[in-house]
């Protein structure tokens, strides 16, 4: 395991043990929808449901086709928000 590879773990660890993860993804959850991203994924994915035609897609099909789009919609400002938050308790967390 690299050295990043165990920094992540132990950030994850103790944002877990904490319950900031969970307060993290709700934060996410949140703006996601403010800004409309969850109506655009909604929408896109009734687009390739359309396409393929609904017995030929698996909700796997859906995962790999979608999330490259959902990704790059998210906006910059709710991952810098996510950022800030995240290193602000790490800083009032630190070992």
């Amino acid at each position: 395991m690299s050295k990043e590879s165990r920094m992540r773990a132990t950030i994850n660890q103790k944002l877990t043990e904490m319950g900031e993860r969970e307060r993290l993804k709700e934060l996410l959850r949140s703006k996601l929808t403010e800004c409309g991203w969850k109506d655009q994924m909604k929408a896109h994915c009734k687009e390739v449901i359309k396409e393929k035609g609904l017995e030929h897609v698996t909700v796997e099909d859906l995962v790999v086709e979608i999330t490259p789009k959902g990704r790059a919609l998210v906006p910059d400002s709710v991952k810098k928000e996510l950022l800030h938050r995240i290193r602000a308790f790490l800083a009032q967390h630190a070992t």
